[in-house]
């Protein structure tokens, strides 16, 4: 069982200014930034930043401590295990995307997708493209990038709902940024909560398949093409797909997620040598490249690991557990609780891996009190962050499907199409309220002791 909480340290709620200060930065520009009509507004403001004048306001409010008693406890934080353990992931993740897309994969995987699917099963064909490769690359940016582009000339030609075909590869995007192996999310979310990729994956995996394939069927249902319409495809090769397979069925069978990840970025870089597509300066530089798309949120999570082990020190963590408990009745309730936590940071950030960074520490300690099974923690806390991503209009997600389709749908239609990440709500709440359901997708007793499924004990 579960630890109570030891009370040692003495609950204080001014302790949490330090967090209140990045949300309000980070939000705030956002909003000023969004009304003198800024592209991608609550994107231009670095959270970086943000996140530095929160560190500063804690050694501020912190200061009779003395600064190298506070940096001490800092450092900790930043360097928590956990920690260094999501920071790697993250570089080697994102070599992993860098390389894989130099080298052609995620054009032979969006080309192999449209040329195998029937042109009457266009708009279901989108989602499942859009899955498939954000799972396959871990980005859901990426996957908008490339498909939405298609989706458009294929809506015009072919008489499709273009707010139907864009939810499609909007919600399959998140559909991989929830699930993937190597996305931010899961990386933040199963380190935060201290399990493993593949029992985070099989947890959530039962929550999303359902509301996947009910998508699909309404997909075929109602976004049938007007006309015949013939799909033009470009070429494509199948073993430039095969990094990306590669990397989720190594992830999946339970090898150690950087030996996956290595051996993917190794198995990308020589299938883009033999192909004559990347050199191996290429290779050299693209991982790099790729470790420099980490940097923001390699430098957030260091920043918000050291100022949640501030804020749990002078007790900011202690009373905002407590108060959140109070809400609470038991298992279900704080279930509940923390994905609406996660949900409602996101809409104040308006970034999933931020979110659940932010709300991760807090969520564990709740999860702990409750005795609620990480495995599912994990599982709910990106869901949460996904779902609402995908939803609020100023998300970078949303923001990059209507600056490729020029507007040709309106957030609000898209949004009203977003059947997936309605369903995925659906079915998270049906796995909380549902014991049968619950036991399911959440296979076997958690190890406390141990921390560990029990049927990995020895």
């Amino acid at each position: 069982m579960p630890e109570e909480q030891s009370g040692a340290v003495k609950s204080n709620g001014l302790a949490l200014i330090p967090f209140a200060v990045f949300i309000v930065i980070y939000l705030g520009a956002g909003i000023i930034l969004q009304a003198q009509g800024v592209e991608m507004a609550f994107y231009q403001f670095p959270s970086v930043v943000a996140a530095l004048i929160a560190v500063v306001a804690a050694f501020a409010m912190f200061y009779e401590a003395g600064i190298m008693d506070n940096f001490s406890t800092f450092a900790k934080g930043a360097g928590n295990e956990d920690v260094m353990c999501m920071l790697m992931i993250f570089l080697l993740a994102g070599a992993f995307s860098a390389v894989a897309g130099a080298m052609g994969g995620i054009d032979s995987t969006v080309n192999m997708g449209v040329t195998f699917i029937p042109a009457r099963f266009i708009t279901a064909g989108m989602f499942v493209i859009a899955a498939f490769l954000s799972v396959a690359t871990g980005t859901s940016m990426g996957t908008v990038g490339a498909l939405v582009p298609i989706a458009v000339g294929l809506a015009d030609k072919a008489g499709l709902s273009m707010p139907l075909i864009l939810a499609a590869c909007l919600t399959g995007a998140m559909f991989g940024d929830n699930l993937s192996m190597i996305s931010d999310t899961t990386i933040a979310s199963t380190r935060t909560q201290a399990v493993e990729l593949k029992d985070k994956f099989k947890t959530n995996f039962w929550i999303a398949l359902p509301a996947a394939i009910i998508t699909i069927v309404l997909l075929v249902v109602f976004g049938a093409p007007e006309t015949a319409t013939a799909v033009d495809a470009g070429e494509f090769s199948a073993i430039k797909v095969l990094p990306y397979v590669l990397v989720l069925v190594l992830a999946l069978l339970g090898m150690n997620v950087f030996l996956v990840l290595l051996i993917g970025i190794l198995a990308a870089g020589v299938i883009g040598m033999g192909y004559g597509d990347i050199t191996a300066l290429d290779f050299a530089g693209n991982i790099w490249t790729g470790f420099q798309g980490m940097i923001e949120v390699f430098l957030l999570s260091m920043f918000c690991g050291g100022i949640a082990e501030l804020t749990k020190r002078y007790g900011g963590l202690q009373w905002l557990v407590e108060k959140v408990s109070a809400f609470c009745k038991g298992k279900k309730s704080a279930q509940v609780g923390i994905a609406t936590m996660t949900g409602l940071t996101d809409m104040a950030t308006a970034n999933n891996t931020v979110a659940i960074i932010v709300t991760g520490s807090l969520s564990r300690d709740i999860s702990t009190k409750f005795g609620i099974d990480p495995r599912r923690t994990a599982s709910l806390i990106d869901i949460a962050s996904c779902v609402m991503q995908g939803f609020i209009p100023y998300g970078a997600q949303m923001l990059t499907v209507m600056a490729l389709s020029e507007g040709a749908a309106s957030p609000l239609a898209i949004m009203g199409c977003n059947w997936y990440l309605m369903l995925l709500t659906v079915f998270a709440i049906l796995s909380i309220v549902i014991p049968k359901y619950s036991d399911f997708v959440c296979k076997g007793e958690w190890d406390w002791e141990n921390h560990k499924p029990m049927s990995d004990k020895a």
